[in-house]
Order: structure tokens, then C-alpha cells, then sequence
């Protein structure tokens, strides 16, 4: 039981919440009291049997717990939510009173930030680019060998094509699913070092518009959680991106080796005939699919860079206005839920035996 509470991710939990509560705004009122129970259980139902299958007590018993916390969660979430954005709107107009005598400083400043985050982001996402590059050529030439295979394969008789064909397909895909899964590794902890540059950037930032900002330090602070949230969250997102590309990749390599054993269930007399073309366009294929994954995911790191600067530009507009966007209490508030539930979680007792 100790360890299946450890398989129960707060994050993923928190999340199925979140979701499932800013999805009930576009419902009709009347039909959201009557569904809201029911679809939050199921949904949360959904997840705890996918992390917890061999543990069911468990997870009932958990379900039961974190259903009315749920609901009771979404009733706070709607005081919080007006509550935080009037607590914003008023820290930033007096954030924004503050910094005007210093309006030319405090432009420097963000623009200064601006062009030195411009700097950072651009080797990384050079490397980026590289890395997918390097990734996709190194998997093309670890399948390229299949396809002078197959073709040797072909002249061999009928039955001993027939005989090698289902090795043949589980190496091929083994090899698709190796190449991938390293793709995916070189790329992954690549974010985590744009994380980190982002999180340096935030600081500096901080440390240049502080002395500005004397009387009103929570509402800058405040402000600044909201941007190193949303820059964060566009981490995850080029960090998704990554993967889902990553995973299409596999998607469209591994109906090669499906191919290839169905060939191998057929009948004996038309196995060449079958196999021919898909001998003459593997490589042709193998080549297509890995150069449009190379155009797919080359540039996610210009494009992360280009949100970032977006993020900070906005920021330097609010400071300027003294308007708060919808997404800098959403983020905070999707904070506190997030702790919220973990908070919740680690206070949940196992079942009694």
C-alpha cells in the first residue's frame, strides 16, 4: 500500500481537476450541477485504475476521499478566482503608479532582458535544431541496412523469405522503437536546460526591477510568479511537443514491419509479388518519414524562444497600463490548486486492512 500512494502522481491528479473544472464554464449551468459529480468521479476513476490496477482497495478508497474534496475544491476555486484577480488587478495598478517616474528605467531594464534572453535562447535552440538533426540521421542510417536486406531476402526461395520474414519485421521494429526511444532521451533534457536559462532570466529580472519597486515588492512578485509560470508551462509544452513528434515518428515507421508481417502470413506463391514494391520503397518511406519529422520538430526551439520574448513583452505592457491579463490569475490559481491537492494527497490514510 506504501508504495502504490507513491504511484499516484499529485501533478496528474491535480491536473484531471484543473481540466475538468475550466472545461465547465463552456456548459449549460443547469446541466453542469447535474453532471459535474458524475464526470469528475469517472474521470478520476479513469486515472486512479490506469496507476493503481493491482491495488483496487486502494483506489476506491481514494476515489471516495477525493471526489467531495473535488467538489468542495471547486466551490473555493470559484471565491479564489475572483478573489485573486481583484488582488491582482489592485497590485498592479499601485505596481504600475510606483514604477512611473521610472517608466524609461524600467523599459531598459525588461528590454534588457529581453535582448539577453534573445542570446541564451539562441544556442539552444541551435542545438535543438542540431540534436534533431543529428537524432533523425543516426535512426535513418540504423534503418537503412533493412532495406538491402529485404531485397536479399527476395532472392532466397519462397519458403525461407516466408520463414525470416517475422524475425525480420520484430527487428525492424525493435530497431524503430530503440531509435525513437533515443531520440527522445537526447531531446528531453535539453528542456531542462532552457528551464533553467528561464529561470535564471526570471531572476535577473527581478534583481533589476526590485530597486524600482521598493513599496510594492509582493505585487511585483506576484507578477513575476505569473511569468516564470507561463514561461514554464511553455517549457512543458515544447517539452510535449517534442515527445508527441517523437512518438508520431514511431506511428508512422512501425506500419513498415506490420507490412512485412502480414506478408509473411499470406500465401507462399505471391510473397515476391508482395513484397517487391515494399522492398523498393522502404528506404524511399523510411527517408520521407524522418525528414518530415526533422521539418516538424527542427524549429520548436525558435519557437520557444519567441514565446518567451512574447511573455516579456506583455509583461512590459501591463506594467505600463496597469491591466492584468486573464492568464496571470488563472496560473496562480492553477498553483494553488496543484498544491492544494497534494497537500490533500499526502494527508490520505491507506485502507484499513
Amino acid at each position: 500500500l506504501a508504495g502504490s500512494r507513491a504511484d499516484v502522481n499529485p501533478d496528474e491528479v491535480a491536473g484531471v481537476i484543473w481540466k475538468y473544472f475550466t472545461e465547465l464554464g463552456s456548459n449549460a449551468k443547469d446541466t453542469v450541477d447535474q453532471l459535474q459529480q458524475t464526470e469528475i468521479s469517472k474521470q478520476l476513476n479513469t486515472l486512479l485504475k490506469s496507476n493503481l490496477q493491482t491495488v483496487s482497495a486502494y483506489a476506491e478508497d481514494l476515489q471516495e476521499r477525493l471526489v467531495p474534496f473535488a467538489m468542495e475544491l471547486k466551490a473555493r476555486m470559484e471565491q479564489d478566482s475572483q478573489r485573486l484577480k481583484e488582488q491582482i488587478q489592485r497590485e498592479l495598478k499601485e505596481l504600475q503608479a510606483k514604477l512611473a517616474p521610472y517608466a524609461d528605467e524600467v523599459h531598459q531594464q525588461i528590454g534588457t532582458n529581453i535582448r539577453q534572453l534573445q542570446a541564451k535562447m539562441s544556442p539552444y535552440a541551435e542545438e535543438l535544431r542540431s540534436q534533431v538533426d543529428r537524432s533523425a540521421g543516426e535512426l535513418q542510417r540504423a534503418l537503412e541496412p533493412y532495406a538491402a536486406e529485404l531485397r536479399e531476402k527476395l532472392q532466397d526461395n519462397a519458403q525461407s523469405i516466408q520463414a525470416s520474414l517475422s524475425p525480420y519485421a520484430d527487428r525492424l521494429q525493435q530497431q524503430i522503437d530503440g531509435g525513437v526511444e533515443s531520440v527522445k532521451e537526447r531531446l528531453s533534457p535539453m528542456v531542462d536546460e532552457l528551464k533553467a536559462q528561464v529561470e535564471q532570466s526570471v531572476a535577473e529580472l527581478r534583481r533589476g526591477l526590485s530597486p524600482y519597486a521598493q513599496e510594492v515588492q509582493d505585487g511585483l512578485n506576484r507578477q513575476l510568479e505569473s511569468l516564470s509560470l507561463q514561461m514554464e508551462r511553455a517549457a512543458e509544452e515544447l517539452r510535449s511537443r517534442l515527445a508527441s513528434s517523437s512518438e508520431e515518428l514511431r506511428a508512422q515507421l512501425s506500419p513498415l514491419a506490420q507490412e512485412l508481417r502480414e506478408a509473411a502470413g499470406g500465401d507462399t506463391e505471391s510473397l515476391r509479388q508482395r513484397l517487391a514494391p515494399l522492398a523498393q520503397q522502404l528506404e524511399q518511406r523510411v527517408g520521407q518519414t524522418v525528414e518530415a519529422f526533422r521539418q516538424q520538430a527542427a524549429p520548436f526551439g525558435e519557437t520557444f524562444g519567441k514565446q518567451l520574448v512574447q511573455r516579456l513583452e506583455e509583461m512590459r505592457g501591463k506594467l505600463d497600463t496597469g491591466a492584468a491579463g486573464v492568464e496571470d490569475h488563472l496560473e496562480l490559481l492553477e498553483k494553488e490548486v496543484r498544491e492544494k491537492v497534494a497537500a490533500f494527497l499526502s494527508t490520505v490514510p491507506p485502507p484499513q486492512n
